[in-house]
């Protein structure tokens, strides 16, 4: 347990892909605590980096049970007392792939874009208990996976290798941006929004509280198709059918 500016960190060891873990870190939090209101899954590792047929099928899988996994044993265990007090905010963080392809990067992709679904499923499912579920996209952040991707050049390839050392020469995305946007989204101010994926880097997160309404009401911040059904034909001038 650290003390500090008059809080209190309690801190456990724990292997978030497994549950029982997992249950006695939340049960540990609520014996110092009495309640938990804010829970934030950010434990994540890179995984292989490869081909996917050249990947370490046990090393794959791993990924997604840290990745994936452990956010939704931590999210399902939480959510029951999250219930029971009347509201919380759960925050996840996401990262490269999850928008956009990443090659030699499988494992960590469909976890990271497994993440942004289960969130906006997971909100849909708690929205009438007054809990809030969103993702943080932080950004190249300057982490010990990009000395795993220096580490690999032959594999993750000649632009993702510079890219990794030139965040690690102080180029990368600021954690203090993800920390800021993880305040907000554990605050009042963001009451309401929920199901959504911010990127701490890009996107003018502080202008959302005005708009939160128009946000909910659309699919800004979501997973969804950029050209709406039934647009597609027009869009490339042929008959719709």
């Amino acid at each position: 347990m650290i003390r500090r500016l008059g809080g209190t960190t309690h801190v456990v060891r724990t292997d978030v892909s497994v549950d029982s873990d997992v249950r006695r870190l939340i049960q540990s939090s609520l014996d110092v605590f009495g309640r938990i209101d804010v829970l934030v899954n950010d434990a994540g590792i890179l995984g292989p980096i490869a081909r996917l047929d050249q990947t370490d099928t046990e090393k794959w899988i791993e990924t997604v049970h840290v990745n994936l996994i452990g956010s939704y044993l931590c999210c399902k265990a939480v959510i029951p007392h999250m219930i029971q007090n009347g509201g919380g905010k759960i925050i996840n963080i996401s990262g490269g792939g999850s928008t956009s392809p990443w090659p030699f990067f499988s494992a960590y992709s469909a976890s990271k874009t497994g993440i942004v679904r289960l969130t906006e499923t997971l909100a849909e499912e708690v929205k009438g208990f007054n809990i809030d579920v969103n993702v943080i996209a932080p950004g190249g952040v300057d982490s010990r996976l990009q000395d795993e991707i220096i580490n690999a050049p032959a594999l993750a390839g000649t632009r993702e290798r510079e890219l990794a050392i030139q965040r690690k020469k102080g180029k990368a995305t600021p954690v203090e941006k993800a920390a800021d946007l993880a305040v907000f989204l554990a605050s009042n101010e963001s009451d309401k929004l929920s199901g959504r994926i911010i990127s701490a880097e890009w996107d003018k997160w502080r202008d959302i509280p005005a708009t939160i309404p128009q946000i909910m009401a659309s699919d800004v911040y979501t997973l969804r198709r950029i050209i709406p059904k039934g647009e597609l034909g027009r869009t490339l001038n042929v008959e719709d059918h």
